[in-house]
C-alpha cells in the first residue's frame, strides 16, 4: 500500500512524468494532469477530463489507498487528459 505522502511526492516531481494508477481489481487510471488528483489520508479522488479541456474534470473516481497496488510510469507520447483504461 502507498501512503498519501508517497503519492503526493510522485505527483509533485518536476518535471512531471505521466503515471498509471493500478487498483487491486485491475482498473487502471492514466494520469497526465497531476492537478486533477486529490490525495487524502484514506483515498484518492481522480478527476477525468477530455481532450478538449484536459485540465477540467468531467467526472471523478474515488479509490481507497488500500486498493492502490501500483504506480507505473507511462510513455510521454500518449494523449493528454486523465483517463481510465
Amino acid at each position: 500500500m502507498y501512503s498519501a505522502e508517497e503519492i503526493q511526492a510522485r505527483l509533485r516531481e518536476k518535471p512531471f512524468r505521466p503515471l498509471r494508477i493500478v487498483a487491486s481489481e485491475g482498473r487502471r487510471f492514466d494520469v497526465y494532469q497531476p492537478d486533477l488528483i486529490l490525495v487524502g489520508r484514506q483515498d484518492l479522488m481522480i478527476g477525468h477530463a477530455n481532450l478538449a479541456s484536459p485540465t477540467v474534470y468531467e467526472r471523478v473516481t474515488r479509490l481507497a489507498l488500500i486498493h492502490l497496488v501500483a504506480l507505473e510510469d507511462i510513455p510521454v507520447a500518449a494523449a493528454s487528459g486523465n483517463g481510465q483504461q
